[in-house]
């Protein structure tokens, strides 16, 4: 699943090339809302918050979600699609450009007053200009006995780590993905470490923990289980951790250097 610097990038892309212009094409191929048509409209902004993204589109505001498959594209008119054409599910065009949402795993619209309704519930955003340290580590606080891997990829806490920050995160912090995020003893310094660890990756396509961009050195422990670690040599380990067994994720620590 995208995490929340690709999202972010999606959205700096799209804003850049289709923000402020007026849209000649609105194709919608969800059925719920296949009667929507905005050509003519003006795109006043795309941003993201979190993993989401908003595009304000006159009145309206189209709510998007990348989930595992999703993905936005930018094309030139006449260019060929990177993706087969029943995988889309809505085609924004304006006068220079075909931006194409493949395999959304959310698609709606509401009004822009009323985003809120849709994102409202979330946490801080750790890419967002309105980033609130204070209230995130408010949130991660509330409810202590949480395991830290659950905890910092709830999206109501903070907005925007996903599978790979998280075990990343929690290595550099030298925690089990298991313990109780109240055993935390500086949540504030965890929570600037994973923002400061999202920001650097935010323009480029590929997540990078390591500092070393070249492939398969690019993290720590997550996606490394059996491998040794970068730090000690000891076996990566790999389970299972979520807050229900219908949303279990993968996690990925070293049984010496995390405690």
């Amino acid at each position: 699943m995208p995490e929340g610097d690709t999202v972010w990038l999606t959205a700096h892309n799209l804003q850049n090339a289709i923000g402020g212009q007026v849209l000649t094409r609105c194709d919608v191929r969800v059925p719920a809302f296949a009667t929507v048509d905005l050509a003519g409209e003006t795109v006043h902004s795309v941003a993201s918050r979190g993993k989401h993204l908003l595009h304000r589109i006159g009145d309206l505001t189209l709510h998007t979600h990348l989930k595992m498959e999703g993905s936005w594209h930018l094309y030139r008119h006449g260019t060929p699609w990177k993706r087969p054409a029943h995988q889309a599910r809505v085609v924004l065009e304006t006068a220079d450009w075909v931006t194409v949402g493949f395999s959304l795993g959310v698609t709606e619209f509401v009004p822009t007053a009323d985003e809120d309704d849709v994102v409202g519930y979330l946490g801080p955003d750790l890419l967002g200009p309105g980033w609130d340290a204070v209230e995130a580590v408010a949130r991660l606080s509330a409810e202590p006995a949480t395991p830290a891997f659950v905890a910092l990829i709830d999206q109501r806490n903070l907005a925007g780590l996903g599978n790979v920050y998280v075990n990343e995160l929690l290595f550099l912090r030298g925690m089990l993905p298991t313990r109780p995020i109240g055993d935390d003893p500086d949540l504030t310094a965890t929570v600037n470490r994973g923002r400061r660890m999202i920001d650097s990756n935010r323009m480029r396509p590929e997540i990078v923990t390591t500092g070393d961009l070249r492939q398969g050195h690019q993290t720590f422990v997550y996606g490394r289980a059996g491998r040794p670690c970068r730090r000690c040599g000891t076996p990566i380990r790999r389970g299972k951790l979520g807050a229900t067994a219908l949303v279990e994720r993968d996690i990925f620590w070293c049984p010496r250097c995390q405690s």
